[in-house]
């Protein structure tokens, strides 16, 4: 271990969260035939999470290359696999078996970064959790199609058949990484013609979560898509506190109670200065979402931002079950706008900084667009989770000013140099041999 470099808790090791994933593809049930297996079902899985680990969309076939030079190789020394797969046959054994058992992986690691005070962190307004929703497209085409496909109708006649996911994050408007948690497919599944929607994906993740996490004091943040009745009254039957975004369009009845209140002096407010910008805190509690009769009360509150001149250059508004006050309204506001962290830190990342999530991996007929999705997004989890606890793997990623050449350096080392273990890998990388022949030499000159 290079010095001045402490390793994470045991529990959050890199052998230790393998262990984990490993364990959990092997209680996937295999439906082949015992007799006619060339790789193991573990052993597939893990050679298809190896290479979502290391954002390479060519991994298995250098490795294979090691393999037949050196009957050896990193994906036995690093990841434990005892027989290479083929890319056609890892890609039609994930595409038949159900990926039930990895979607529990998620809770497993969220539970070690919580013994470990990890996520103390993440914590905001009293010890509770920003939990942010949204919803994305990871895939589309013309052609291919499964049965779990959205499909969309064009003006044209043609059929563009599409995967989106709603994911769930654990998000703090301070810090860069996010927590992911088991996400929701948005998908066709019951034989039904009545295609799903992000919002009926919505009602079931937040049961899901209330679930794995029944004791864990949560704020749900989404967009104006949430804001709505049902969702809300859902929201306060499983106990959770909410803020969600309130657009003027979607809630005309709210903004007429609140302009009253405004016109009236009834609506309270607070204004501060900051580089030459004007920030405008004005709420209102306990007022009526909406006219019907099962519209729950909630607390308004809305944020306006003006240069010198008076020109507003942001405005949004949202609704909350926590009370706004003088001292709470600028810490709900952060917390509020913390919902762009799952776009950048999460989806963007994911999109545009090597995990390559929109790419087509292989899209199946049953589960393998879906499987190969959870798997990159482990991939993702574990680098957060090496963000958060792992100084070696810190110190390696602090030597590279872009994220992208750190992996680009991670890649080229695994194809060329057989390592013993991760720590191993970062080891050379934090202090290469070559550095440190060179140090020696000029330390005897």
């Amino acid at each position: 271990m290079a010095q001045g470099h402490r390793r994470p808790k045991k529990n959050l090791r890199f052998s230790v969260l393998l262990e984990v994933l490993k364990d959990a593809f092997s209680r996937i049930l295999d439906h082949r035939n015992p007799q006619k297996l060339n790789y193991q079902i573990t052993d597939i899985y893990t050679a298809a999470f190896a290479m979502f680990f290391f954002q390479d969309k060519s991994l298995l076939e250098f490795q294979r290359q090691m393999e037949n030079r050196y009957r050896l190789c990193n994906l036995t020394t690093v990841f434990g696999i005892s027989k290479t797969p083929e890319d056609s046959q890892l890609r039609n054994v994930i595409d038949i078996h159900s990926y039930e058992t990895i979607l529990a992986i998620f809770k497993d690691y969220f539970s070690r970064l919580q013994r470990g005070k990890y996520l103390n962190k993440f914590q905001i307004l009293g010890g509770r959790y920003l939990v942010t929703l949204d919803g994305s497209e990871y895939f589309s085409s013309k052609k291919l199609e499964c049965e779990k496909c959205l499909s969309k109708e064009h003006k044209n006649g043609t059929i563009t058949f599409l995967h989106q996911i709603l994911q769930a994050t654990i998000v703090h408007p301070d810090m860069k990484q996010v927590i992911p948690l088991a996400p929701e497919f948005i998908r066709n599944g019951d034989g039904g013609k009545k295609q799903d929607c992000e919002i009926n994906a919505g009602k079931r993740l937040i049961h899901t979560i209330r679930n794995d996490h029944s004791h864990l004091p949560m704020i749900i943040v989404g967009d104006s898509l949430y804001s709505k009745a049902p969702f809300v009254n859902e929201l306060n039957r499983l106990n959770y506190s909410y803020i969600l975004v309130a657009k003027p369009d979607d809630h005309k009845c709210l903004y007429l109670d609140i302009e009253g209140l405004r016109q009236g002096n009834l609506l309270e407010s607070h204004t501060t200065t900051e580089k030459n910008k004007i920030y405008i805190y004005e709420w209102s509690n306990d007022v009526y979402l909406n006219s019907s009769k099962d519209s729950p009360k909630v607390n308004f509150f809305q944020l306006t931002i003006t240069d010198k001149s008076g020109k507003v250059t942001y405005r949004s508004a949202w609704v909350t079950d926590i009370p706004v006050t003088a001292e709470t309204i600028e810490e709900l506001v952060r917390a509020g706008r913390a919902r762009w962290k799952i776009e950048n830190e999460c989806f963007n990342t994911l999109k545009n900084q090597g995990y390559h999530i929109d790419h087509n991996f292989g899209h199946g007929k049953k589960n393998l667009s879906e499987s190969l999705f959870l798997i990159n997004l482990l991939a993702f989890f574990l680098h957060q989770i090496f963000e958060l606890s792992d100084t070696l793997y810190q110190s390696a990623r602090a030597t590279f000013s872009a994220k992208v050449e750190y992996w680009n350096t991670i890649r080229a080392a695994f194809r060329l140099i057989l390592f013993n273990s991760w720590e191993d890998l970062l080891e050379r990388i934090n202090s290469p041999p070559e550095l440190e022949t060179l140090q020696r030499k000029r330390a005897q000159e």
